[in-house]
C-alpha cells in the first residue's frame, strides 16, 4: 500500500509544494513545529533512510541542503535544524525546522497556520531556489 507521501508524489493528496526535482520532493509539514517547517522525501517509496542507496541518499542530503538554504532565507530564525526519525510515515524523509529554541526541535509543541499562512511560507521558500 502507497505511503501518503506516495500518494502526495502522485498528486492523489495535496500539499504546500516548496521545491521538486525529478528524484525528490520538499513540502510543508501539515502538522509543524514552527513556521516553515518542511519535509524532503525521496520520490522512490523507500521505508528507513539508510535503506537508501548511496546515490539517493547522497541526493536527498543535498536536495536537502538546498532547500534549508532557501528556507533560512524566507522564515526568520536562529539556524534550521533537521532530523531523520522516520516513525510517522513509512517513507524516507528529512525535517527541516526553523529554530529559535531546542524546544522548536522536540515535535512537542506544534505550530498552527491558516491554509493562506502555508501557501504564502511555501511560496516565500521557493522564491529563494
Amino acid at each position: 500500500m502507497a505511503s501518503i507521501f506516495t500518494k502526495i508524489i502522485h498528486g492523489e493528496i495535496s500539499c504546500h509544494k516548496v521545491a521538486e526535482t525529478d528524484d525528490y520532493l520538499a513540502f510543508l509539514d501539515i502538522n509543524p513545529n514552527a513556521k516553515g517547517h518542511t519535509l524532503c522525501i525521496p520520490k522512490k517509496e523507500i521505508d528507513k533512510i539508510f535503506d537508501l542507496d548511496e546515490v539517493a541518499f547522497h541526493g536527498l542530503m543535498e536536495f536537502s541542503r538546498q532547500v534549508a538554504i532557501a528556507l533560512e532565507k524566507a522564515v526568520p530564525c536562529e539556524r534550521v535544524g533537521m532530523t531523520v526519525i522516520g516513525l510517522e510515515v513509512p517513507h524516507a524523509h528529512v525535517h527541516l525546522i526553523p529554530l529559535q529554541t531546542m524546544e522548536d526541535a522536540r515535535f512537542i509543541s506544534k505550530k498552527s497556520m491558516s491554509s493562506e499562512e502555508f501557501e504564502a511560507t511555501a511560496k516565500t521558500i521557493s522564491s529563494f531556489l
